[in-house]
């Protein structure tokens, strides 16, 4: 089969797949649930690792190592990013059981936006070798600042589309039944879930600006690093309201990224020198990523030290 047939079919899937989340099982607004997050989250993991074994079946092995390690990377960013949605949603005071809906829309958004940067990426990448080189250093760079980074926080008075939205759109004060535009007097208004999303969108370019960098360093065929980049999205909706309450407790996640990307961006610089094989790349990812849980379970933060959590309730 044609693999342009196989590009077609996973697009239709995924659609029909976000149809039916959506569409049938969050027809009804309310609030996710730990419970129903979890079973949700290992829908998704589940899901991925059966494409997985489809790739290692369809393409071989190699293949199939380059999917897991993209797709643990993006999936491990994604958690370490899940924090500013947090923030996001707080500062503008959104309820539990729209904020399914504004991720539903933002992580739609971010695949095209994805797919875009990806298609751009690859075809660069083919065309001037160099550019490896750049992605390299660019990736040492963030790793580096990544480490010293200190907590994130939400300002949404400094992001360019917010700002002009709000100058050139009537917005509501609040969001009637978590829409996004609403009609008053015959005129269009803009709501603050709209302004939300604008947030959540602008964020994760941002957020792609690390991811796909890194996931193009383990992988140049373009339907690897797309699908590993969708299957790691599709469940972040899920992961974000299964960990939301405890993600504060990973306080060392973020410094195992960040020599995550420094691995993988001297990788990259080194690619032409020492050629590291796919199965000990996925190897020290994963070390680097258990020893970083480890260690925030056996030293948490003091309660001082943490931010509230949300109340996210069984």
């Amino acid at each position: 089969m044609n693999e342009i047939y196989f590009w077609i079919i996973f697009n239709a899937f995924v659609l029909f797949l976000l149809g039916l989340d959506l569409f049938v099982f969050h027809k009804k607004e309310h609030e996710v649930k730990i419970k129903e997050a979890l079973l949700w989250s290992l829908f998704w993991v589940v899901l991925s690792l059966c494409f997985n074994a489809f790739i290692y079946y369809w393409q071989g092995p190699a293949p199939a190592l380059e999917f897991l390690t993209a797709y643990l990377i993006e999936k491990s960013l994604s958690v370490d990013n899940l924090f500013v949605f947090i923030l996001i949603f707080n500062f503008f005071k959104v309820p539990l059981k729209f904020q399914h809906k504004i991720l539903f829309w933002g992580i739609l958004g971010a695949l095209v936006l994805r797919a875009l940067f990806i298609i751009l990426g690859v075809a660069l990448i083919s065309k001037f070798h160099f550019i490896i080189y750049i992605l390299g250093a660019f990736l040492i760079f963030t790793g580096v600042k990544m480490a010293f980074s200190k907590d994130e926080e939400v300002h949404p008075e400094n992001n360019p589309l917010v700002n002009w939205v709000s100058k050139h759109m009537r917005i509501t004060k609040t969001a009637t039944d978590g829409k996004f535009f609403e009609r008053h007097g015959g005129k269009l208004f803009a709501t603050p879930h709209f302004l939300v999303l604008i947030m959540v969108e602008s964020t994760d370019v941002v957020f792609a600006a690390d991811s796909i960098p890194a996931i193009l360093a383990i992988s140049k065929d373009p339907f690897i690093v797309y699908t590993s980049n969708v299957f790691a999205l599709l469940g972040l909706r899920a992961l974000y309201f299964a960990l939301a309450g405890i993600m504060q407790l990973f306080h060392y996640l973020h410094y195992g990224l960040s020599l995550i990307l420094v691995f993988i961006g001297a990788k990259l610089v080194l690619s032409d020198l020492i050629e590291i094989d796919m199965r000990y790349a996925l190897l020290v990812v994963g070390f680097i990523l258990t020893v970083s849980i480890v260690l925030s379970l056996l030293f948490p933060k003091k309660d001082n030290e943490l931010p509230p959590p949300p109340d996210f309730t069984l």
